[in-house]
C-alpha cells in the first residue's frame, strides 16, 4: 500500500467525485466481513498462545479488547495509508475528508470508534444512512469523512 503522501495529489482530489452509493458500500461491507473474519481468526489463535499468562477471569475481556485493537489497527492503518481497505479497492471506494483529501489520524480513529459504538447499538451507524440526505453513515458524519466512488461508471 502506498502512503497517503506517496499517492499523486490529483488522485486524492476527490471533492468532485460522486459519493459512493449505499448498495456499493454495503456490498463492500460484506466482503470486508469475510476478510475481517480471517483476521480475527488468525489474531485469536495468536492470542491463545499467551492466554495461559492471563488470569481466567480476565481472559474473555482481554481477548475482546485485543481483537478490537487488532481490527482498529487494520482499519486505521488502511485508511491512513491510502484511504482504502482491500474490499474498498475492489469496489473502487475511497475514504476521504469532506473536502476530498486524505483523512487525519484523529479522523480515522474517531471513525473506527464511532463505527464500533454504532454496531454495538444494534447497527445504528448503518441504519442512519437510510434517513441521511446523502445516505452517509453516522460515523462518517461525526468523523468528518465520506466515502467516494473513484472508478469510472460502467
Amino acid at each position: 500500500m502506498a502512503a497517503a503522501a506517496d499517492v499523486p495529489a490529483t488522485d486524492w482530489q476527490a471533492a468532485t467525485r460522486p459519493l459512493a452509493g449505499l448498495g456499493r458500500r454495503l456490498l463492500s461491507l460484506v466482503y470486508e466481513s469475510l476478510l475481517l473474519a480471517a483476521l480475527v481468526l488468525v489474531a485469536g489463535f495468536l492470542f491463545l498462545g499467551f492466554a495461559w499468562a492471563i488470569p481466567l477471569a480476565l481472559g474473555r475481556p482481554a481477548l475482546q479488547l485485543y481483537l478490537l485493537a487488532v481490527c482498529g489497527v487494520y482499519f486505521v492503518g488502511c485508511w491512513r495509508l491510502g484511504g482504502q481497505t482491500l474490499p474498498m479497492k475492489t469496489w473502487r471506494l475511497r475514504l476521504v475528508t469532506r473536502a476530498g483529501g486524505p483523512i487525519e489520524p484523529r479522523q480515522a480513529i474517531a471513525r473506527y470508534v464511532l463505527a464500533v459504538v454504532g454496531i454495538g447499538l444494534g447497527g445504528l451507524a448503518w441504519a442512519w444512512a437510510l434517513f441521511d440526505p446523502e445516505r452517509q453513515f453516522l460515523h462518517d458524519r461525526l468523523a468528518g469523512t465520506r466515502i467516494v466512488f473513484i472508478g469510472s461508471p460502467r
